[in-house]
């Protein structure tokens, strides 16, 4: 179990209206340490009654008390106290993360939390710069437009960067003065929790953040189909976006939905493939692939096949494999057995379909082997239909696709319903742009990959998903436009 002084957490209860409360329902469920399968905490399993009351205290926040009588520069103040307050908490909120998700302490300590505190700063710069304008309409009268708050939001946030994709929603969700209720990811809820303190800390008025745990399929679909909540913005897989679609369907919800991935990453013959080679590792191997824009189809053009594999495999070797709070470790283990079994599945699924492992595929032993880790997998002979190539698996599995021209791999990359993001690796920045503009994807990088800034929106095509995140984009998805005629004849 977790030490107290490790992190106040409240075991088992929920974060609503400002205060610690019981879940109504009484049940509790443990939060799994993923390196060694023993219980970290306990966590409270909050249900529809729950949802019901946390909806209340924001609706409630959103229209009497100190919330709504704050401007911009006052909320504009207060993000930035907490971007402060997460650099202050940056170890303790970075192994707590570790210990609950699995992530090396490396990516937690050194990627995730700074990150986070990165967003706050960034719309705390917005908060005070939201306006309206004034425009020239008919004769005889005054128009100008007035940009509120959207209302009380439901943030529903995915286990892969459980602080990090929180605050993404939060941060634009608190500068448009809005109020919310977040629903974590059932795996990982202790970094949420542990940010209530944080916000409480920051002076964050009671009931504008109220945090109810449990499973999605309870906690998650009562907040989608609240008539009370305003938004709904979901961060996960596609199949349960299309679930909060439905859900949220019946009040006419605004959403955001940012879902699965199976990116393309490309390498053309004339790239610089030591550069390629280290950003397909990285597009790959970072948080042991549980990332939605991971590069997991590495389409690699036939002159540079076997050069650009002999420099993966190098790169792929100085991605040690161990225990997440060893600050030399860069793969830990996937999150929970079920990811582990789903992702192995997988590689059968691979194998049987004539692709060849070149490293890895094995389940590790680390430690009392009672973790869930899985050795960085590289799959080469791959064709496009396959179901490694075609699925999102959610894992450190790398598909490796040849092919021979641009107009081919163009097709094949777009060859899925997903999205979200590419990678285009060439000297040729004609080709690199003609590429850009091709790929059906959220965002395209060039010689790079997995890059991202609180200024650059982010989000996918088809069913990656809709709406933006980060940047201007991502405050205008909490904002609503109100216009107002005033007769002047």
């Amino acid at each position: 179990m977790l030490s107290p002084t490790k992190a106040t957490l409240n075991p088992g209860r929920l974060f609503i209206g400002g205060e610690w409360r019981d879940p109504v329902s009484g049940r509790t469920f443990e939060s799994i340490n993923p390196a060694n399968g023993e219980p970290l905490t306990t966590v409270a399993e909050g249900g529809a009654p729950d949802v019901e009351l946390a909806v209340q205290a924001a609706r409630k926040a959103l229209t009497e008390g100190d919330w709504p009588k704050m401007g911009g520069g006052d909320r504009s103040k207060l993000l930035w106290r907490i971007g402060e307050l997460l650099l202050k908490h940056r170890d303790e909120l970075a192994e707590l993360e570790t210990l609950d998700q699995g992530k090396p302490i490396f990516e937690s300590s050194k990627i995730d939390v700074p990150f986070a505190a990165e967003i706050f700063f960034y719309y705390s710069g917005w908060a005070n710069k939201i306006e309206g304008d004034t425009i020239p309409a008919r004769g005889g009268a005054l128009c100008y437009t007035l940009r509120e708050p959207v209302g009380v939001c439901g943030l529903i946030t995915p286990w892969n960067f459980p602080l990090l994709l929180m605050c993404w929603k939060l941060a634009p969700a608190l500068a448009a003065g809005c109020a919310v209720v977040h629903k974590p990811a059932q795996w990982t809820s202790l970094s949420a929790l542990r940010f209530a303190g944080i916000a409480q800390e920051a002076g964050v008025p009671p009931g504008i953040l109220n945090i109810v745990t449990g499973k999605g399929s309870v906690a998650g679909a009562a907040l989608a189909s609240h008539p009370g909540v305003d938004k709904i913005a979901f961060t996960g897989s596609t199949e349960t976006g299309r679930e909060i679609m439905r859900a949220a369907a019946g009040t006419n919800k605004r959403l955001t939905l940012e879902l699965g991935g199976k990116s393309p990453n490309i390498v053309f013959a004339d790239a610089d493939l030591e550069a390629a080679a280290r950003g397909a590792a990285a597009g790959i191997f970072y948080n042991k692939g549980e990332v939605c824009a991971a590069g997991s189809r590495l389409f690699v053009q036939a002159p540079a096949h076997d050069a650009l594999m002999e420099a993966l495999l190098s790169r792929a070797a100085k991605w040690p494999l161990g225990d997440p709070l060893d600050p030399k470790t860069r793969v830990g283990p996937l999150v929970s057995e079920q990811q582990l079994q789903k992702v192995m599945g997988y590689v059968e699924a691979g194998k049987s379909e004539g692709a060849c492992i070149v490293t890895g595929g094995r389940r590790a032993q680390v430690g009392d082997g009672g973790g869930y880790f899985l050795e960085p997998t590289v799959f080469t002979g791959v064709q496009n239909t396959m179901k490694i190539a075609r699925e999102e698996i959610f894992g450190p599995v790398l598909s490796v696709i040849r092919f021979e021209d641009f107009d081919e791999v163009l097709r094949r990359s777009n060859d899925t319903f997903y999205g979200l993001a590419a990678g285009v690796w060439t000297r040729d920045i004609k080709k690199a742009h003609r590429a850009a503009r091709a790929l059906q994807a959220g965002t395209v990088w060039i010689n790079c990959y997995s890059v991202y800034d609180p200024a650059v929106p982010f989000g996918g095509y088809k069913q990656s998903g809709f709406g933006r995140e980060l940047g201007r984009e991502g405050l205008d998805a909490y904002l609503q436009t109100k216009s107002v005629w005033v007769d002047l004849s």
